[in-house]
């Protein structure tokens, strides 16, 4: 029982939230493909991002402070809330302006950043990356391996390397393109833990409507 005590202690210290403000290491950005996230949540919330009439392709799920183990969450900052305006402002690559106060609560506190600052650095670096335009062009689903979108990717970006980009999959949808950067938003490896490679040969990739 001791032991098991000690163990959830330890557990509990290493995923512990409310860190610094600040002190991290590097961001990872994380792009997810908006027409899978629809089919498998978005629909059935009814969100506003699912809507054909915003055309969305890879959204900005988040730009997220990291260490080079593990990840800083809910941080301690003087720094004021963003105002709806401002959380709504972002709605054009984040989707909806829900996430954008959610990432902010949750990742972009830890940025040591204003809110202003850091969705402008969030821009910023969604900005850097280009989207691979052949994905825009599928009409109908299609099944194929996680590591396509990683090299579609990798031959759209220079500088970008294999190390640096994980592609991620969620009930056998491909997910996220989660691409590490330095806090001046250079490409570069993504920390053992970081990485999520999907290794499915057969992940379905839905087509924007």
């Amino acid at each position: 029982m001791r032991a098991l005590l000690i163990w959830l202690f330890c557990a509990g210290a290493a995923f512990a939230e409310g860190e610094k403000a600040g002190e991290f290491d590097y961001y990872v950005l994380a792009l997810s493909w908006s027409p899978n996230w629809c089919a498998l949540e978005g629909d059935a919330r009814n969100s506003d991002q699912c809507d054909p009439k915003h055309d969305h392709g890879w959204i900005m799920h988040g730009l997220w402070p990291q260490f080079e183990e593990g990840w800083p969450s809910y941080c301690n900052t003087r720094e004021r809330s963003p105002s709806r305006s401002e959380t709504a402002a972002m709605a054009d690559v984040m989707g909806t302006g829900g996430l954008a106060w959610h990432q902010w609560k949750k990742h972009g506190r830890c940025s040591g950043l204003s809110s202003q600052d850091y969705f402008a650095l969030s821009r910023e670096a969604y900005a850097k990356i280009t989207r691979p335009a052949v994905f825009r062009k599928l009409k109908d689903p299609v099944k194929l391996p996680a590591h396509v979108i990683e090299e579609a990717f990798l031959l759209e970006n220079d500088g970008l390397k294999t190390g640096g980009i994980t592609i991620t999959c969620k009930n056998r949808h491909i997910q996220e393109a989660r691409i590490c950067l330095t806090k001046d938003l250079e490409f570069r490896k993504c920390g053992r833990d970081a990485i999520r490679d999907c290794r499915m040969d057969d992940a379905l990739f839905t087509p924007i409507r």
